[in-house]
């Protein structure tokens, strides 16, 4: 046997994505990271071990401009580049190179911690160490670290180093939860096992082993939606385990759940039910239960579910999640309820940096899902994408925390404007907050550029659409809105009726309060454009919800083309699962309004009068996400072989002395990504991407010297690096392509 140590500034335990991200995220500021894992592959849940597909604040199409950004969101384009087929191999392979990418992180794969160092008193305990066992090298390994980030699932590190934590349902009154149950129990959710099919081409028998359930004989079959073509996540209903204890009894949960698969595959295989499936083989089958739920941690502030549902704004939060409330039975496969029970918010929520802390362990952060929630509240904490979030903030809180010799909760204290504007810096996935960094001399610039789109309007490569239920539009209002115009055939004298809302909240893409409403006449012909009077002047930029009634009489006609900030929707689309599977309040506004079908579509519409939704002045307001308005630049359409610029200047008695040029391109949050194989998205980099662009300088009047020139882009963010200092009066961008959107579109830019 070999003993080590190993000391770096922090140590992250468990390489889910939630480890990956937090290990990221304080490597990139500087501190050593050692990042351990138990296991021969990164990404936990996600990884090929397991395969769960990575959901999150999209919560599959359900929130509007809600996918992650920061490292998460690096990972879901890069692997939508690399891996379009969603083939979980190349999955694991964008996350080791993520990791590997950054030379302050030591990886350990295989080394599983099992042992914890700490002293102090019960209320105030300090971790000085933790130790593991790499399997197959034989190597006894002590992590000795400043800061410690428990990421591990089941809470393993802060369980051995006394930090408080829960177990189970808390009772309804505690939080004051309506979903919480009236009396508390040790009631978890349960693990689930998953597998995927192969169609061969010829006739392949399947013979049971003996320890196969006979589904048959019990309620699967009845309450459960079983399909030969499925595979991978469809069957997330496969779980067990939640009246259990889900990780002491976790081999006797895995064998129960490989006797269900094999029973199910012998019912596809052998029932005569599923005539398709005589040449389909099982390909995979998994052997490592992906776990659900198990200790979650006591913070300074435990989440709960009226914090989600009202979208409570906090003032230290530093991500946000967005996927429904979502729990399930107790007795998982065997029940005979639905499968799982949706809450949503109307919108995106946000999460509090006094729950990613221990309440008692001076120099514990966690990650994923032991977070400081409720039962009920870690319903939506707990989906991967929000973990990975969650994980990038409390490793940038490490990183804070180790630089400036405190505990978290002083950072939470004291320097909570400095942690989430180091956080903003990194594009980390936080809304609602703008970036005010005094470093930034791009904030005292005037910006300009060669064009700014103005006409808000979708007209072209249209086919009819009848409107026979109420469809909705998303629009932009910078400053105003007067009239909207729609493209209609009309087969007898009716009145089209209309309705502005207002979304409420700044983050929410549903109709709030209803603002206005008009009606226009309409005559019978074909292709009118009937103009509805719809003024509102909100104010500060925000985004009307038109609602046009449904109307037989009527018939839209929706574009195949876009247009960034517009979105069309349809009224009454339940999400695309039996419900006897899945129960969701049909009338929650997100739930009611859909776009899955209508994605990168528009009803054909012209508004008046021109607006201000896109103009230069964007890239420099702070916010990196759709906050109210877009914040976001978009030029006019580029002509065949055509530039589009966006420039900073500075007064040349003051002039900018440039190291750095940060680049946030539009990768349109909007877009629902997936690692897996939930659904193929018809492109490899995001279309509205910035392709080939080049950075210049002012050396003169008038005079530009390129500093930059990049090809191929398909990144969100870019960050470019001058060894020498450029003093200047004015840095401007030249875009000289897109990756398939006819306009140039920039988020932000930053110069240091």
């Amino acid at each position: 046997m070999r003993s080590e140590t190993v000391s770096t500034d922090i140590a992250v335990i468990g390489g889910g994505l939630a480890g990956v991200c937090a290990a990221i995220a304080a490597a990139r500021l500087g501190q050593t990271v050692a990042l351990v894992q138990n296991r021969p592959v990164l990404g936990g849940n996600s990884s090929s071990e397991v395969r769960v597909w990575v959901c999150g604040a999209t919560a599959h199409g359900t929130n509007r401009y809600a996918r992650e950004t920061g490292i998460m969101g690096e990972l879901f384009v890069e692997n939508q580049f690399r891996n379009p087929e969603g083939n979980p191999y190349f999955w694991d392979l964008t996350v080791l190179e993520a990791v590997k990418a950054e030379p302050n992180i030591q990886l350990f794969l295989n080394t599983d911690v099992h042992e914890v160092e700490a002293g102090g008193e019960e209320h105030e305990r300090t971790i000085r160490s933790v130790t593991g066992w790499m399997m197959g090298s034989e190597r006894r390994i002590r992590f000795e670290s400043r800061m410690f980030l428990d990421c591990t699932g089941d809470g393993l590190v802060g369980f051995l180093a006394g930090a408080r934590y829960r177990l189970g349902r808390e009772a309804r009154d505690e939080y004051n939860e309506s979903w919480a149950p009236e009396v508390a129990d040790n009631i978890t959710l349960g693990s689930t096992l998953l597998f995927y099919t192969k169609e061969t081409g010829q006739p392949v028998k399947y013979k049971p082993p003996g320890f196969a359930k006979d589904i048959a004989k019990t309620s699967i079959p009845l309450k459960r939606v079983i399909r030969s073509g499925d595979n991978g996540c469809a069957y997330w209903w496969i779980e067990w385990g939640g009246e259990l204890d889900t990780v002491h009894e976790n081999e006797r949960i895995r064998d129960e759940l490989w006797s269900v698969i094999y029973g199910i595959w012998d019912y596809i295989k052998n029932s005569g039910l599923f005539p398709g499936s005589e040449t389909m083989t099982l390909e995979w089958v998994g052997s490592l239960p992906g776990k659900r739920e198990y200790r979650r941690f006591i913070g300074d502030y435990v989440l709960n579910q009226n914090d989600i549902i009202a979208q409570r704004e906090f003032e230290d939060r530093v991500a946000f999640g967005g996927w429904s409330i979502d729990l399930h039975p107790p007795q998982g496969v065997y029940s005979t309820e639905s499968g799982s029970k949706h809450l949503h918010a109307d919108g995106i929520y946000h999460i509090p940096f006094r729950s990613l802390y221990s309440v008692n362990v001076s120099n514990l952060l966690f990650a994923g899902r032991n977070i400081s929630a409720s039962h009920v509240a870690f319903g939506t904490t707990r989906v991967m994408a929000t973990c990975a979030v969650i994980g990038e903030a409390a490793g940038t809180g490490a990183a804070l925390a180790v630089k400036k010799g405190v505990a978290p909760r002083t950072i939470a204290a004291e320097y909570m404007e400095e942690l989430q504007q180091t956080m903003l810096r990194q594009d980390a996935s936080i809304i609602g907050l703008r970036s005010t960094d005094s470093a930034d001399q791009a904030l005292r610039a005037s910006v300009s550029a060669s064009s700014t789109l103005r006409r808000l309007a979708v007209e072209g490569d249209a086919v009819p659409y009848p409107l026979k239920q109420d469809i909705g539009l998303l629009i932009p209002v910078s400053p105003e809105l007067r009239q909207l115009e729609f493209l209609l055939d009309c087969s007898s004298a009716t009145t089209l009726q209309a309705e502005l809302w207002s979304t409420g909240r700044a983050e929410n893409y549903v109709p709030h309060r209803l603002e206005v409403q008009a009606e226009a006449s309409v005559v019978p012909g074909e292709r009118q454009w009937i103009t509805v009077p719809l003024a509102w002047k909100p104010g500060n930029a925000a985004n009307a919800f038109i609602v046009l009634k449904a109307n037989e009489a009527l018939t839209l006609f929706l574009s195949k083309d876009s247009l960034t900030g517009v979105l069309p929707f349809e009224k009454g689309k339940k999400p695309k699962v039996s419900d006897s599977l899945e129960d969701h309040d049909i009338e929650q506004p997100v739930v009611q309004w859909r776009m899955r079908e209508l994605s990168r579509k528009s009803f054909c519409f012209r508004a008046a009068p021109d607006t201000d939704a896109f103009t230069a002045d964007n890239v420099i307001d702070g916010y990196l996400r759709p906050y109210g308005g877009l914040h976001t630049w978009v030029s006019e359409p580029l002509a065949a072989g055509g530039e589009a610029v966006l420039e900073l200047e500075w007064p040349t008695a003051d002039p900018a002395i440039v190291r750095e040029v940060h680049l946030i391109f539009n990768d349109d949050v909007n877009e629902d990504l997936i690692n897996l194989h939930h659904h193929r998205t018809p492109f490899e980099v995001i279309p509205e991407l910035v392709k080939d662009y080049r950075i210049e300088a002012e050396t003169a009047p008038g005079e530009w010297k390129v500093l930059h020139r990049e090809t191929a882009n398909r990144k969100r963010k870019r960050v470019h690096r001058f060894e020498t200092p450029i003093l200047t009066a004015g840095i401007r961008v030249v875009v000289e392509s897109t990756n398939g959107s006819p306009a140039a579109e920039i988020i932000a830019i930053r110069v240091y």
